[in-house]
């Protein structure tokens, strides 16, 4: 399962875990990515997607469907990339 979100494209970084001895360790950010099923009131049926914490709230405050249009995507795009 990867660790993207559907809707901003939000992945894993990557960088170095820096000890007070100036010791670099690989390490890894993940991004806060949950599963939700998101309801879509013109199409009267759930979706399910992959969102980032970010994504979440810029969907409670413009809805799916005009989020998804002001990133140049449609509800297709986003279903399409959460299956494969």
């Amino acid at each position: 399962m990867s660790r993207r979100c559907d809707l901003t494209g939000r992945k894993p970084s990557f960088g170095h875990h820096v000890s007070f001895s100036k010791r670099r360790t690989k390490r890894r950010w993940l991004p806060n990515v949950q599963e939700r099923r998101i309801w879509v009131p013109e199409e009267q049926r759930f979706v399910r997607l992959k969102l980032s914490a970010a994504a979440l709230r810029e969907i409670e405050r413009k809805g799916l469907l005009k989020a998804l249009r002001d990133r140049g995507l449609t509800l297709r795009d986003v279903e399409r990339r959460s299956r494969s």
